[in-house]
């Protein structure tokens, strides 16, 4: 009778009241994840309690530029991520990541008159903070069936269209997918094609969990190298490409690359002053296990420490010793298996995008 009496001063009917119900509870549910997501956010900050042998695989001596014991040591912390350094990749849809939509087409389209339609979609490019992408299935009858970048001349028997779930900007909001998913749904209605698309609480709940994942394992490993005098640039910046790094475009970083990509670098440095320290960064999830980017960081940090008469030291200044590199290898092991359990293995193009 209440019900009634509301729905009578309202003026509603009762599809109307139906539907209003039903958005009310839709809103409740998204408040819900995002409070679920914050708190596990959280949790993930307060776990990162880590920063930080030899060259190439062998346990470390730590004879120079390490301390012998463990007194007044502080463990070494796993950091904040600063900056992402990688060489440009193209990149394509990731069911690991990508909230998928797919269009089915009775017969093959041309790929101008999607690319007609898809092109009007410049605001979304230029409102959406997440990236997302179109493939088509070529139906050429010259060339092999396959997923590729769309091309005006081609014709496509299905469309694929994705939109990022998460980064480190965070997961994709529910207006950014809603939005998304509503431009999928007119273009298929254009074109006159089959939709295949999944529902928008279930992308929202997948990519808050992607999102936590990501804080979890999103890890920068510090070396510090603290030099007993100051080094003067000349000689340092000497040393520095002797030991294989080279001098950033911005000339206040050196980077140490293998096979063509960055696997750790310094932090910025004042080419204008004397060094007093030096610290090296490792993005985790961007550089592959195999490179073993971790041991081959130490081990330049050592061999620059004992050539500058410096000595390793951890975020708070004291001596760095075995004990602490050997914790740190068990946490990166863990960190290693979580990321290959999840799906997105470290160094790959899926880990260059989330942690992007």
């Amino acid at each position: 009778m209440y019900v009634e009496q509301i729905m009578t001063m309202l003026g509603l009917s009762d599809l109307q009241f139906a539907l209003a119900v039903i958005g009310l509870l839709i809103l409740i549910v998204v408040a819900v994840l995002n409070i679920k997501y914050a708190r596990a956010r959280r949790k993930a900050k307060e776990l990162s309690e880590y920063s930080l042998d030899d060259r190439f695989g062998k346990e470390p001596s730590f004879a120079q530029g390490f301390a012998d014991g463990d007194a007044g040591r502080t463990e070494p912390s796993f950091g904040e991520v600063i900056t992402t350094i990688s060489a440009p990749e193209k990149f394509a849809i990731d069911p690991r990541i990508d909230c998928v939509i797919t269009l089915r087409f009775d017969e093959a389209i041309s790929g101008s008159e999607i690319l007609a339609e898809i092109n009007a979609w410049t605001d979304l490019q230029a409102q959406s903070t997440a990236r997302w992408m179109c493939e088509g299935l070529n139906a050429n009858l010259d060339v092999a069936e396959d997923w590729e970048e769309l091309h005006p001349d081609s014709t496509y028997s299905d469309l694929q269209l994705a939109i990022q779930l998460a980064s480190r900007k965070g997961a994709i909001g529910v207006l950014e997918l809603s939005d998304f998913c509503s431009r999928a749904q007119a273009l298929a209605e254009t074109l006159g094609s089959q939709i295949d698309m999944p529902s928008v609480s279930t992308m929202l709940e997948s990519a808050t969990e992607l999102d936590v994942m990501a804080a979890e394992s999103d890890i920068q490993l510090s070396i510090n190298v603290l030099f007993d005098e100051p080094c003067p640039w000349g000689n340092f910046d000497a040393l520095m490409r002797q030991r294989g790094f080279k001098l950033s475009r911005n000339g206040r970083q050196y980077e140490y690359l293998s096979k063509g990509v960055v696997l750790f670098s310094s932090a910025d440095l004042d080419p204008n002053k004397s060094v007093t320290q030096m610290t090296l960064l490792l993005e985790v999830p961007l550089v592959p296990q195999e490179e073993r980017a971790f041991e081959r960081m130490l081990s330049e940090g050592v061999e620059i420490a004992q050539a500058a008469h410096g000595r390793l030291v951890d975020d708070n200044g004291i001596n760095l010793s075995e004990a602490a590199v050997i914790s740190i290898r068990q946490h990166l092991d863990v960190l290693y298996a979580n990321l290959e359990k999840s799906g997105v293995p470290a160094g790959s193009s899926t880990a260059s995008r989330l942690f992007s």
